[in-house]
């Protein structure tokens, strides 16, 4: 297959996993109609990061996860869903038991190997602490959907050009990054700029999916929207506004061949 049509839902997480698994049916029903074969959801769509996490997390063979196989299936597609899996525990400076989750996608569909990916870079970052709730992982991960292979990276992942350039050398032609990026004082202007320089960096087609926009002085969900498709050399080629939306649009791999033609990088 020299095309491959990818969608992008952008929409915000709830605290109940079950509204959230109704809302990517719907979502995930309304791109398999126009012909979408990969669906991402943003990263949390299982709930947001303002609740606790280590209650709402289940394991890959819980509700959830079964859940958005079972409608990966009935409509025929492969999905990213961004959801929480226990972890492990650790003990705080005070002494205290914590019980940690990982921040998993889980890409499912008919025809399709079902992997999983651990976010390995935490947002530890403008005074906030993913650590002290997430576990990270250590594998990168690449799957094939329809002949193309794809990669996984997740939110804060984005800065990091090294987990993109790893996903180049492995041969992907397509990278989704789910997202839940807060809002706040040159937020928008780091995620386009980062967005584009890791499509750059990877010269694949990345889309960066997040949740619908959030105000900074809201506790959660986080979300700016923006949810963005850039081409290998970084170029933007659709991009949604703030609010809850779907981006579909269709990438060819000749771009792919003839960017990393005409711009070998090592």
């Amino acid at each position: 297959m020299t095309s491959l049509r990818l969608a992008g839902a952008q929409w915000t997480a709830t605290a109940d996993p079950a509204d959230n698994l109704a809302r990517i049916d719907e979502l995930t029903a309304r791109a398999a109609e126009q012909g979408a074969r990969l669906v991402v959801h943003p990263e949390a769509a299982m709930a947001p990061f303002s609740g606790r996490l280590d209650t709402i997390a289940e394991p890959l063979d819980g509700r959830f996860a079964d859940g958005v196989r079972a409608l990966a299936e009935r409509h025929g597609v492969t999905v990213v869903v961004g959801m929480f899996t226990p972890a492990d525990e650790v003990t705080t400076d005070a002494g205290k038991v914590r019980s940690r989750v990982r921040n998993t996608l889980l890409v499912t569909g008919p025809g399709t190997t079902e992997t999983t990916y651990d976010k390995i870079h935490l947002y530890d970052a403008f005074g906030s602490r993913e650590s002290d709730t997430v576990a990270p992982g250590d594998l990168v991960r690449t799957l094939d959907v329809d002949g193309w292979r794809v990669g996984l990276a997740t939110c804060y992942d984005v800065r990091f050009a090294d987990h993109f350039t790893e996903l180049r050398r492995r041969r992907c032609e397509v990278v989704v990054l789910p997202a839940s990026w807060g809002d706040g004082p040159g937020k928008a202007s780091q995620w386009d700029l980062l967005a584009r320089a890791r499509a750059h960096d990877s010269q694949t087609w990345l889309l960066a999916v997040g949740q619908a926009w959030t105000p900074e002085s809201v506790k959660g969900p986080y979300g700016i929207g923006r949810s963005v498709l850039a081409d290998p050399t970084g170029e933007v080629r659709a991009r949604l506004g703030g609010g809850e939306d779907l981006l579909v649009a269709d990438v060819d791999r000749e771009s792919v061949e003839r960017t990393r033609s005409t711009i070998p990088l090592r």
